[in-house]
This record gives C-alpha cells, sequence and structure tokens, in this order.
C-alpha cells in the first residue's frame, strides 16, 4: 500500500513539474519564432529527414517527425497508465468512474459544439472540431502545485482520472476521425503484430526488448497505412505485461511506466511544445485574432471546458448514486472545471492534424487560439481554487450548497 500511495505521489511530482518544464518550452518558440532568428526556428522544424531501407523509405520534415514519432512514446505512456488505472487503479472500482466520466463526457462535447458554432458554415475550419476537447494533464497538475499542500487529494485524483478519461475520447477521435486514405495491406501487417504481441502476452514474454521490436513495425505499418502511427504507442502498451510470472512483487508495466516518465515528462514532451508552439504574429493582422479557428478554439477551453465538466457532474451527483469527493465543494469543483480548460498538449497535437501547417499556409492560426485558451483558464482556475482552498470554512460546504 504504502509503495502504490508512494508512486502516486512521484507521478504527480513529476507531472507538476513537467507542466513547468512545457511552460518554458512553449515560451523559448514563442520568443524565437518572434525575434530576428525566427527563419532559423522555420528552418528546424522544416528540416527534412530521411529514412530508407531498401524499397521502404520514410521521407518527413523534422516537426512530423517529432508529432509523428516521438509522440508515439507520449501515446505509449498514456497507455500504460490506462491499463494500470483500468486494472488496479481508480477506475477499476465501478462506483468511482461515475464523476471523472460524466465531467469527461461535458469537457468533450460542449467545447466541440461552442467550436461548430463559430465555424459551421466553413469545410475547411471545421475540421478542428476536436481541438478544444482536448485537456493537459501535466499543465493542470503544474497549476496545482503553485497552490502548495493545501489541495485536497481527492482534488488531483479526479483531475487525474477525468484527464485519463479525455484521453480516451481523444485517442478514439484521432482514430475515427483523423484517419487518412487506407492501405490495406499496411493494416493487415498491423493486424498481424497486434497477433503477435497477443501470443507473446500470453506466454508471459517478459522482455521488454522484444515488446518494443514488434511496436516498432507496428508503428511503421501504421504510418504507411494511414492510421496515424501515434495510436501504436497505446497498443502496444495494453501488451505490456502487468504482472511478473518470473519475480516476486514485480510488475512490468509499472516499472516501464516509471522508467518513461522522466523522459517523456522532461524530453518529449518538451520537444513537442517547442516544435508546435512558435507562432510568428509580427506580421499579423487584426483578422488573425479574430479569426473563428481561434475564436472557437479560446471558447471552447475557457468556457466550453467549465461549464461541460461542471454541469456534468453536477448532473451525475443529481442522478446517480456519486457523492462530491470529500475536501471538495462546488467552488474548488468549478475550480477544477476551469483548470481543464488547459488543452496545451492534446489540443497542439490534434490541431496537427486538423491543419497540417507544413503543408499548406493558413490565414488562420489554431495554435493562437490554444495558447489564450489554455492560459486564460489556467489564470483563472488558479484564483479561483485558491480562493477556496484559503477559507477553511468552505471545506465543509455541503452537496447541497
Amino acid at each position: 500500500m504504502k509503495n502504490g500511495t508512494y508512486r502516486i505521489a512521484e507521478f504527480l511530482k513529476s507531472e507538476s513539474a513537467g507542466g513547468i518544464v512545457l511552460i518554458l518550452a512553449a515560451f523559448l518558440a514563442m520568443l524565437l519564432a518572434n525575434s530576428p532568428l525566427g527563419f532559423l526556428y522555420d528552418r528546424i522544424i522544416t528540416t527534412p529527414v530521411h529514412i530508407r531501407i531498401g524499397p521502404l523509405e520514410i521521407a518527413k520534415p523534422l516537426l512530423l517527425w517529432v508529432n509523428d514519432g516521438l509522440m508515439a512514446g507520449f501515446f505509449f505512456l498514456v497507455g500504460l497508465e490506462l491499463k494500470r488505472e483500468l486494472l488496479i487503479g481508480e477506475l477499476s472500482d465501478k462506483s468511482k468512474i461515475i464523476l471523472p466520466a460524466f465531467g469527461a463526457i461535458g469537457g468533450m462535447l460542449v467545447p466541440s459544439l461552442i467550436y461548430v458554432f463559430f465555424n459551421y458554415n466553413d469545410p475547411q475550419t471545421i475540421k478542428g472540431w476536436a481541438i478544444p476537447a482536448a485537456t493537459d494533464i501535466a499543465f493542470a497538475l503544474g497549476v496545482l502545485s503553485l497552490l502548495g499542500s493545501g489541495v485536497p487529494a481527492s482534488l488531483k485524483i479526479l483531475l487525474t482520472s477525468l484527464a485519463i478519461f479525455d484521453d480516451i475520447g481523444a485517442i478514439l477521435i484521432i482514430a475515427v476521425f483523423y484517419t487518412d486514405n487506407i492501405s490495406f495491406i499496411s493494416l493487415l501487417i498491423a493486424a498481424a503484430c497486434i497477433i503477435v504481441l497477443w501470443l507473446m502476452n500470453r506466454k508471459g514474454e517478459e522482455r521488454v526488448g522484444m515488446y518494443f521490436f514488434i511496436g516498432s513495425i507496428m508503428w511503421v505499418a501504421l504510418l504507411k497505412s494511414g492510421v496515424h502511427a501515434t495510436l501504436a504507442g497505446v497498443i502496444l502498451a495494453m501488451f505490456i505485461p502487468m504482472e511478473s510470472t518470473e519475480k516476486e512483487n514485480h510488475s512490468p508495466l509499472m516499472q516501464l511506466e516509471h522508467d518513461l516518465h522522466s523522459t517523456v515528462a522532461f524530453f518529449i514532451l518538451p520537444i513537442f511544445a517547442f516544435c508546435n508552439a512558435g507562432i510568428d504574429i509580427t506580421d499579423a493582422t487584426p483578422d488573425f485574432f479574430t479569426h473563428s479557428v481561434p475564436l472557437g478554439i479560446t471558447f471552447g477551453l475557457f468556457f466550453g471546458k467549465q461549464v461541460g465538466i461542471f454541469s456534468f457532474i453536477r448532473l451525475a451527483i443529481s442522478l446517480t448514486t456519486a457523492e462530491m469527493p470529500m475536501g471538495m465543494n462546488w467552488r474548488s469543483l468549478y475550480g477544477m472545471s476551469a483548470l481543464c480548460g488547459i488543452g496545451f498538449t492534446m489540443s497542439l497535437f490534434i490541431g496537427s492534424l486538423a491543419f497540417n501547417q507544413t503543408v499548406e499556409k493558413m490565414v488562420f492560426d489554431e495554435r493562437l487560439g490554444i495558447i489564450v485558451g489554455s492560459l486564460l483558464s489556467g489564470i483563472v482556475g488558479y484564483f479561483i481554487l485558491k480562493n477556496s482552498l484559503e477559507k477553511p470554512g468552505d471545506k465543509t460546504l455541503s452537496v447541497q450548497e
């Protein structure tokens, strides 16, 4: 039990620190993109990188290698966390999944509808409807860490559980709605890899290198299939053994999850943020800021998230057996809902799928809406939580208040 508590504390600590590093990486990208060295930033992210083995060739600019390749590692970690939570974590108890499940549904539905309201009449911009549906757990926990030890553990657990459901929704959205022309031969190769991974898991194979080898083949197959390659990370994670048959009290999955956290938090995600957050606004016109895409994203993240999550959780408490988590009240719940409007990493990722900036220069930049919406959500969520947590009397408020 102590070991499990230690792992949760360590996880939250690394996620919080990672969120701060993300902020610095995004700020550096913005600074560089709008400085006299902006041309250098563009050259870095558009540098062509080619890998060829016989007839197999993968040629992409560096930005897409980061988004399709490095981010597969991020999704692999998400898959590991999801499997652990479903088997032994908060999501293994059906009574504890009602609130985060309801909250995630509202937090994806309402922001998407707000975006559609701004862009329903444009077949090009409507592609970004899922951008404000995401929540960045690293950023959100980073803001929570600024509030110190006064944040109740129940709030952190609810936020983390809600973000996991949010990630599930984002994964499904990417798989279903952001898939290009399908290559069935490549899909068959990916399917064969999945069968091999299943057999390895059934036979008790615990050598992580073997899973990574098959997973790499699956990644290339998905890359060539038209299905987004980062999904290979999630699929691979589902076959990593939870329990060891060779070592007592050892979990290959939890060990791998622990080992990867620092790499993802302090290497993969900061590089992703640096490569994707560099918005050049030196020559921007007023239309650049008032375009329906950044406006739809900003309103979706800032208003949609807090309204959607708070109202759906309130609905769950009213209609089901779910109760307000211990140590929380309506104000802290609303602050947490506002904090979920920080959609940075996943929103940028979905935005890169919806509007590929390396292919076509748009008259808008969805990243502007993501940064503004996330920034407003972080600031408002922080001050609401600071106000509600600073008053001891608030902690005793009842659900009916």
